[in-house]
């Protein structure tokens, strides 16, 4: 795994979407991505009470991104900038080149395809850029959507232990993983 440096943002273009920087006006949608508890629940946060919790949550990513601890993009469509999802790689294991995908989808924008491009391209951006070996996700058996749209991607359920900061957060978490081929 090279060394991470995040200092200029390393935005990300598909056929259909904008993978960009998490800007202050993203709030509103921050909060709306965030504050659903069933959401919440099989994820292992705290669901979002309000716009200032939406700030407090792109003021920690802002400064995770400056630290190099995580790179994070906010989903958009090359029409309309509006934040439509998130998606990033963190809990970095920099000894074994290991990163954790994260992401998550306003429900309007669901089984539509959206995430499967978003993760094909931080897929391709983690292998490529950052040269990690191997990407992690960790989700709630509960969660079928996220393990459907993991499994599409060809990460593949894990029994290997992996570093990852969840702890008993995520409700009947699973380990899936993706390794770069030889």
């Amino acid at each position: 795994m090279k060394h991470l440096d995040f200092s200029i943002f390393p935005l990300i273009t598909t056929s259909h979407l904008l993978l960009r920087e998490l800007t202050a006006q993203d709030a509103l949608q921050i909060h709306t991505l965030r504050s659903d508890p069933k959401i919440a629940a099989m994820t292992g946060k705290i669901p979002s009470t309000g716009i200032e919790d939406a700030m407090v949550h792109i003021y920690k990513i802002g400064k995770l991104m400056e630290e190099n601890a995580c790179v994070y993009w906010a989903i958009s469509l090359p029409d309309n900038p509006s934040l439509i999802g998130a998606i990033c790689l963190w809990n970095f294991d920099i000894e074994n080149a290991v990163a954790e995908i994260g992401y998550e989808l306003l429900p309007e924008y669901q089984g539509k395809g959206i995430m499967r491009e978003a993760i094909a391209a931080v897929i391709k951006y983690g292998f490529e850029e950052m040269k990690v070996s191997t990407i992690t996700a960790f989700p709630s058996l509960n969660n079928a959507s996220s393990i459907k749209v993991l499994k599409m991607a060809g990460f593949k359920r894990d029994s290997k232990l992996y570093q990852n900061s969840h702890g008993d957060d995520v409700v009947n978490m699973v380990t899936f993983s993706l390794t770069l081929p030889e």
